[in-house]
């Protein structure tokens, strides 16, 4: 009998990642609380590089990747890189740190131009948002967090 359950549990594995549960649930109740969520987040994650940021207009995402920043140790100004694509940071302590507004890319092929992939993969911290496009293209390990506005607060949920 325990060999039957074994193999149902191999049969069932490559579904884990379509059915993962959240591995956290974090609300964020006001834009000033978002410094001491993201340096939670990065607390609790401490392999992870590459943060996936979903949520609709409104939702915080560029907030968060300011916090996250900051938890980082970057000091240059951040903003949501909306027309560049992609802005880099630096941190003394992490080194580059990029952030990634794909919200105006229609074609993944347009990701290939930018060097999306070489990014991601780089080890340094990236921060996406609308990640959609990328969805083939981001590594293994990604946290994958799904902001909700919930009147003045936002519900972030964390996958894996």
């Amino acid at each position: 009998m325990p060999s039957e359950c074994t193999g149902w549990l191999t049969f069932l594995a490559p579904l884990r990642d379509i059915f993962a549960l959240p591995f956290m649930t974090l609300t964020l109740r006001s834009p000033s609380e978002a410094s001491t969520v993201a340096s939670e987040i990065l607390k609790r994650q401490p392999e992870a590089r590459v943060f996936a940021l979903r949520g609709e207009l409104g939702a915080g995402k560029t907030t968060l990747i300011k916090s996250f920043c900051q938890a980082l140790g970057v000091k240059d100004s951040t903003s949501s890189p909306s027309f560049a694509i992609v802005n880099e940071y630096w941190s003394i302590e992490h080194g580059p740190v990029y952030h990634f507004d794909l919200y105006r890319l229609r074609d993944a092929r347009e990701l290939e131009g930018i060097g999306f992939t070489e990014y991601v993969d780089s080890d340094a911290y990236c921060f996406v948002e609308w990640p959609e496009l990328a969805a083939d293209l981001l590594p293994p390990g990604t946290v994958y967090i799904d902001m909700v506005i919930n009147g003045e607060e936002r519900i972030l949920t964390l996958r894996s």
